[in-house]
C-alpha cells in the first residue's frame, strides 16, 4: 500500500466511500496479514465493486468483469489449477511476449515476478473480483478432469465396480468436491441433487430461490449418490428408507458443515445438502435487520428472567440465526445455558448442546425433562412439535426459567392460536408467552448495480394503504457481481409481537382472534408486511421481493 500516490483509506473517506469511525473500526479489527479492503469489504462498510474502482482509478490498472469472458483455455496449462487459486488469479488472453491476466490484488508484485519468471512472458494485470476469479477457475480448470470420460460410458454397474469411490484423483470424487466448492462460491444454502427418468439435475439455492447448475446423465447418479453417502458416513446399500448425516469441509480455508438428507423417489435418491458456513455466523442481534423499535421490544423480551420467546416462520426463514444472536448476547459467566437440538447446527463455547436421538429414547420432551435437572437459567428447545414438549417448555418458563423455542406458524398472532389447537389451556399461554417473533428473509438489492426509479399506481396504492409515504424506490438492474439478477444476500423481515396484560385477558377470555389483532394495531406492532415496505424504502429490497413471501392483505 505504500507505493500508493494515496492510502486507500484516505481516498475512501475522500470519495465519500467510508467515514472516518467505520475505518477505525476496521484498522482495529485487521489481522497484521489482512489487506484493509479485504476487511472493509467483509464487514459491508464497502462493496467489492466499490473497492475495485477505486483501486482502478488509484493504481491506473483496468477493471474487468469475468461474467461470460471469452477465455483462452488453452493458457490454462500455462499457470496451474493450484497457482491460480491460492493467488488468485487466472490467464486471460496472450499477445506476442505479454500474458494478460484478472488479479484479486493487482499490488502482488510477488506473484507477478513469479509468473514471469516461470512463464518468461511480460505480465499485464487487471483488476477483477475475488468471487468471479474463484467462480472462474472452478468452472475452467475442472473441465478437463475426466468428467468428459465418465459422462460417455454407459454400464452403471461396471463403473460401481471399477471406480473407486474414495481415490481422491477419480473423476467421481473430483466431480463432488465440484460441485460442492461452486455451491460455496456462490453463496448456496442448499444443493439438490434430484434424479429424473433420463437424467439428474443439481439445482443450487441462492439467495432462497433454486437454479439449475448443471444436467448429468442418468448412469453417473448412483456413483454420485454412493460417494456422498460414504462422506456422511451412510449406508450405501440402504436405499428404501431416508437417512441423514453430516459432512465436515474445508472449502476455500473455511470451515463448513453439510447437512445431508436422502429420500427415496420414483427415479431414485434424491438428496439435499444444507451447507452451514460455521465462519459465517451471525453473532450479534444487530446484524438480525430488526428496525429500531422492533430492536427495542426484542431486547426486552430476551432480557426478561424467565417466560417463553417463540421464532416462527417456515424453514429456511433464519430462525436459528436470530435464536443463536440472542443466546450469544446472554451467554456470560453467570448464567447456565442449555439447548436441545436436531441437529446442533452451531456449535457455540459456554453453551451445553444437547443433540437429540429419538432411536434412544431422548426427543425434546425428554431432554427437556433432564434439562430442568441441570439448574439451567435459560433453555432452548429447538422447536416446539408436539403437546407433550410444549406443556414442559410452559412449566419450565413458570418456574423461573428463560425458554427460547421456534414454532411453524404464519406469523405472530398464529402463533398462540396454534398452541391453543394443540391442547395447551388458554390461562397458561397466557401466563408463559413474554413474546413472539415471526420473520421471513427476503432478497437485498445488489449494491453494485443498484438503480432509482419511481414508484408504479400499484406500488403507490400498497405503500399508502400501509401509511408510509413513497416518492422512489430501487432495484438492481444486473451486474457480474450477482449473476444478473440484481439481488445479492438476504436480510430478515421481523414482526415481533410483546405480549402485554391486556392480550393476556383476551387470551384468558378466549376472545376471538380479531380482538388479538385489533389490540396489537393498537400497541403500533410492525406487521412482516409493514416491515417489509419500510426496508423497500430504505432501498435493502424491492416491492415485489416482500410480496413474494408475504401476502396481502
Amino acid at each position: 500500500m505504500n507505493v500508493m500516490r494515496k492510502r486507500l483509506g484516505d481516498l475512501l473517506i475522500e470519495t465519500g466511500i467510508i467515514t472516518e469511525l467505520q475505518l477505525e473500526t476496521a484498522l482495529k479489527e485487521k489481522s497484521s496479514r489482512q489487506r484493509l479492503g479485504d476487511i472493509l469489504v467483509e464487514k459491508g462498510f464497502i462493496t467489492e465493486q466499490q473497492l475495485i474502482e477505486v483501486l482502478e482509478f488509484q493504481l491506473g490498472i483496468p477493471h474487468i468483469s469475468l461474467y461470460h469472458y471469452p477465455f483462452d483455455t488453452t493458457l490454462f496449462s500455462i499457470i496451474s489449477k493450484e497457482t491460480a487459486k491460492r493467488n488468485l488469479i487466472i490467464p486471460l488472453k496472450k499477445e506476442e511476449d505479454k500474458l494478460f491476466v484478472a488479479m484479486a490484488d493487482p499490488m502482488d508484485f510477488y506473484t507477478i515476478e513469479d509468473l514471469r519468471l516461470a512463464t518468461g512472458f511480460r505480465i499485464e494485470t487487471a483488476i477483477a473480483a475475488k468471487d468471479e476469479i474463484i467462480r472462474s477457475i472452478n468452472k475452467y480448470y475442472d473441465m478437463d478432469d475426466g468428467f468428459i470420460d465418465l459422462e460417455r460410458k454407459n454400464s452403471q454397474v461396471e463403473l460401481i465396480e471399477e471406480e473407486d469411490l474414495t481415490d481422491q484423483d477419480s473423476p467421481i470424487v473430483k466431480l463432488v468436491n465440484q460441485i460442492f466448492t461452486n455451491a460455496f462460491v456462490q453463496r448456496a444454502s442448499d444443493i439438490h441433487i434430484d434424479p429424473q427418468e433420463t437424467k439428474v439435475v443439481i439445482r443450487y439455492r441462492v439467495d432462497g430461490l433454486l437454479k439449475t447448475e448443471r444436467l448429468l446423465p442418468k448412469h453417473m447418479q448412483n456413483m454420485l449418490i454412493a460417494r456422498i453417502k460414504i462422506m456422511a458416513n451412510l449406508d450405501i446399500t440402504e436405499y428404501r428408507i431416508p437417512q441423514d448425516g453430516r459432512i465436515k469441509r474445508n472449502l476455500d480455508q473455511r470451515h463448513v458443515d453439510l447437512r445431508v438428507s436422502t429420500l427415496p423417489t420414483v427415479f431414485g435418491e434424491k438428496i439435499v445438502l444444507r451447507i452451514m458456513d460455521l465462519s459465517n455466523t451471525i453473532n450479534s442481534i444487530n446484524q438480525l435487520g430488526f428496525n429500531s423499535l422492533n430492536l427495542q421490544r426484542f431486547m426486552r423480551m430476551i432480557e426478561k428472567p424467565h417466560g417463553i420467546i417463540l421464532i416462527s416462520g417456515p424453514t429456511g426463514s433464519g430462525k436459528s440465526s436470530t435464536l443463536y444472536a440472542a443466546l450469544n448476547h446472554l451467554n456470560t459467566e453467570e448464567v447456565n445455558i442449555i439447548t436441545i437440538e436436531d441437529p446442533v447446527e452451531y456449535q457455540v463455547e459456554g453453551i451445553n448442546q444437547i443433540q437429540i436421538n429419538p432411536n434412544v429414547g431422548l426427543t425434546f420432551a425428554t431432554g427437556l425433562r433432564s434439562v430442568l435437572r441441570q439448574d439451567p437459567n435459560i433453555i432452548m428447545v429447538g422447536e416446539i412439535r408436539d403437546k407433550e414438549t410444549v406443556d414442559i417448555a410452559i412449566r419450565a418458563s413458570l418456574t423461573g426459567h428463560l425458554v427460547f423455542s421456534t414454532i411453524h406458524t404464519n406469523d405472530s398472532l398464529s402463533t398462540v392460536t396454534r398452541l391453543l389447537d394443540m391442547g395447551v389451556e388458554p390461562f397458561l399461554v397466557a401466563n408463559s408467552i413474554s413474546g413472539i417473533v415471526a420473520q421471513r428473509l427476503v432478497r437485498k438489492i445488489c449494491r453494485d448495480c443498484i438503480v432509482e426509479y419511481e414508484p408504479t399506481k400499484r406500488e403507490i396504492e400498497i405503500f399508502q394503504k400501509n401509511k408510509i409515504d413513497i416518492k422512489k424506490v430501487y432495484r438492481g438492474h444486473g451486474c457480474s457481481s450477482c449473476n444478473m439478477t440484481g439481488y445479492r444476500g438476504r436480510v430478515a423481515v421481523h414482526e415481533v409481537l410483546a405480549i402485554n396484560d391486556e392480550m393476556r385477558k383476551l387470551m384468558m377470555n378466549d376472545e376471538p382472534f380479531s380482538k388479538l389483532q385489533d389490540l396489537s394495531v393498537q400497541n403500533e406492532t410492525i406487521f412482516l408486511l409493514g416491515d417489509g415496505l419500510m426496508k423497500v424504502k430504505e432501498g435493502i429490497t424491492t416491492t415485489e421481493e416482500v410480496l413474494r413471501i408475504v401476502t396481502m392483505e
